[in-house]
């Protein structure tokens, strides 16, 4: 059995259309799948949690799931897992940014990459994280779940300052819309990075690893827990990320000027960034981030509140990939 989780406005509206080829496929198969086709935001993490939830699954074996979306999708289907060791998951990257995927190697084209999901054979497990909200305020993402919990897991990455504003802002934007609508939606990142740069408000923020190392930065920009190399639709923060290792990659910016920022931030697109001014590069299994004003906090591009106290744990191979 595959349970097949949908994002039909993924791709500007192709989600349906890419479904099709899984429906076809399974059935030339005599592969028996559910469908389901996620309705806003908080819709796939609750179906995903009721399913992996239910008992029943534990005595027809593991559950296969495969789902059709972009990070968020993603996000919000490992954000529900209730039991990782009795369910597999595959994916079909249908986002504008699709960081997930972007340093795993996978095949380019769906069909083939659809032949090796349907295999049911696990054939990696990846790293899970997990941002637990120390403190959280009342200003909310304007795109957020209706039920928010002290703790969120992601997959790629976990931001705190102006990666994470930069996604509350492209949640809602217009430009991005249209620009996925001639499949450039990972622009949309870019012209809005700009305009944030310019507009931060740069707070104090300390930083404390489970090694003990401690970092302050007076003037803070962002900082990044990595669990793959890519986020923000392709900016190259942590080149050096090992998604399988139990450690993020943590990448902050800060105390640089705004020409020195412009500077680094092509260079961070291409992963050259390590080493230059302003940049703070660790790696930890858990990290705790306070900064002195509360600051929109994003996992996986997913924005739902403003913090100024998170903690963030690595749980190594915590989830099993059929791709």
């Amino acid at each position: 059995m595959f349970y097949c989780i949908v994002n039909p406005s993924a791709r500007s509206g192709n989600g349906k259309n890419i479904y099709s080829k899984f429906e076809e496929r399974c059935k030339s198969l005599g592969i028996p799948y559910k469908v389901v086709f996620t309705k806003g935001p908080g819709h796939a993490m609750s179906v995903v949690s009721r399913l992996t939830s239910d008992t029943h699954h534990k005595l027809e074996g593991p559950l296969n799931m495969l789902v059709m979306g972009g990070d968020g999708t993603i996000n919000e289907v490992i954000s529900g897992i209730a039991d990782f060791d009795n369910v597999r998951v595959g994916v079909i990257p249908l986002g504008s940014g699709n960081d997930f995927v972007r340093d795993m190697k996978l095949p380019k084209r769906t069909d083939e990459l659809l032949e090796t999901i349907l295999k049911g054979d696990v054939v990696r497990q990846l790293d899970v994280g997990n941002v637990h909200y120390n403190n959280m305020t009342k200003t909310l993402s304007r795109l957020h779940d209706e039920r928010i919990t002290p703790d969120r897991r992601f997959d790629v990455s976990c931001g705190i300052g102006f990666d994470a504003a930069v996604c509350e802002e492209a949640l809602t934007s217009g430009t991005k819309s249209f620009l996925n609508k001639i499949g450039l939606g990972k622009l949309t990142y870019g012209s809005i990075a700009v305009r944030q740069i310019v507009n931060a408000i740069q707070p104090a923020c300390d930083i404390e690893t489970d090694d003990g190392t401690k970092v302050h930065i007076d003037h803070f920009i962002f900082a990044a827990a990595m669990i793959h190399h890519y986020e923000g639709g392709g900016f190259n923060f942590a080149p050096d990320a090992d998604f399988s290792d139990g450690y993020f990659e943590l990448i902050a910016a800060g105390d640089i000027s705004m020409a020195q920022t412009f500077k680094v931030l092509p260079m961070a697109y291409i992963g050259k960034h390590y080493g230059q001014q302003g940049i703070v590069h660790l790696k930890a299994k858990e990290i705790r981030i306070k900064t002195e004003l509360p600051l929109w906090v994003h996992t996986d591009g997913e924005v739902l509140l403003k913090s100024d106290d998170i903690t963030l744990t690595c749980h190594q191979k915590k989830l099993n990939m059929l791709m």
